[in-house]
């Protein structure tokens, strides 16, 4: 949540809810890609090479971790703290770093969309094969792409907030006022246009990969269950899991989105019904998206069930 120096307010016992609710949210998202993190990490430490679903899980992960601590952090400040968050500087920080962690969140979860689409998917034109035959390749640039503009896209956040503050501040003349006004709004339409290209590369991606890719699966499972006997086939369940991950990946991705640009573009006002709502989803869709990632891969299961044996033993040897 950003608020501003001229819209601060009382925290309303709602607003003041829906940010302990986030807290909680946040602290079991930073947990799960914890574990995300340090079981992809593991995989590739020793290694030469690292396989580039590791990267990217190693990418999303990572960015995820830090925007979920800094957005506990900006939650804690608001309820404990929050005049002294409403200083210019600070308030310019936290936009950037806002925006600069949705965005690299925002393309990371695109590229694991479109890396499931290319690995799974049973589709024969040749962009695709020569995709599939190249992606290891691709993922390193992929993901540099993918810091490179979500920097370029924090950036008109400090220029726009410092451009605001000067004219808040400054005083003049009724011709340098509407001067200054015209190029204001020059900068927050570029600013908005900036985001929007950047914001909507990433969704396109992860819409159509996720289309695709459960077009694919939903095919390939007909096809089973035509062939199938009467007896259960572990194949055919894994692709209606499978079906179900992806589905859960494209509605809390779309849901995700949706709140970023709500928050980022204020359509509410700091602390209202409405704001407080856009932020116990915009912390419940990386964590809830990041406990689905550990549910239907293996090995993210087994570095949380070793630290729970291991707790227990030395539990029982304490207690003995």
């Amino acid at each position: 949540m950003i608020i501003t120096t001229s819209s601060v307010a009382m925290m309303t016992s709602f607003a003041l809810l829906c940010l302990s609710i986030a807290i909680m949210e946040s602290l079991a998202g930073i947990l799960g890609n914890g574990i995300i993190l340090a079981a992809s990490s593991s995989s590739c430490i020793g290694s030469k090479t690292w396989p580039p679903y590791d990267m990217i899980m190693i990418s999303l992960s990572s960015s995820r971790f830090i925007w979920q601590s800094w957005n506990t952090l900006d939650y804690l400040m608001n309820i404990f703290y929050e005049p002294f968050f409403c200083t210019e500087n600070l308030l310019t920080a936290a936009r950037i770093m806002f925006t600069f962690l949705s965005y690299s969140s925002l393309w990371f979860g695109a590229w694991l969309s479109v890396f499931y689409c290319i690995k799974v998917a049973s589709f024969t034109q040749p962009f695709f094969i020569w995709l599939k035959l190249r992606i290891a390749r691709l993922v390193p640039w992929m993901l540099l792409t993918s810091w490179l503009c979500s920097f370029t896209a924090a950036i008109p956040f400090a220029w726009n907030a410092y451009s605001v503050h000067e004219n808040i501040t400054a005083t003049s003349s009724m011709t340098n006022s509407s001067a200054r006004t015209a190029t204001r709004k020059g900068t927050l339409g570029l600013l908005i246009l900036i985001c929007n290209a950047a914001m909507g590369m990433p969704l396109i991606l992860s819409v159509v990969s996720s289309i695709l890719l459960i077009w694919s699966l939903w095919i390939h499972t007909r096809q089973m269950q035509n062939n199938a006997s009467g007896f259960r086939d572990p194949s055919l369940e894994a692709h209606m899991k499978a079906i179900k991950s992806v589905c859960s990946f494209l509605l809390l991705y779309i849901i995700y989105f949706i709140c970023v640009l709500v928050i980022l573009f204020k359509v509410f006002s700091p602390l209202s019904n409405g704001d407080s709502i856009c932020v116990v989803l915009m912390a419940a869709c990386p964590t809830a998206h990041t406990l689905v990632l550990i549910w239907s891969n293996p090995k993210f299961q087994e570095l949380p069930a070793r630290i729970w044996h291991h707790t227990n033993c030395h539990v029982r040897t304490a207690s003995m």
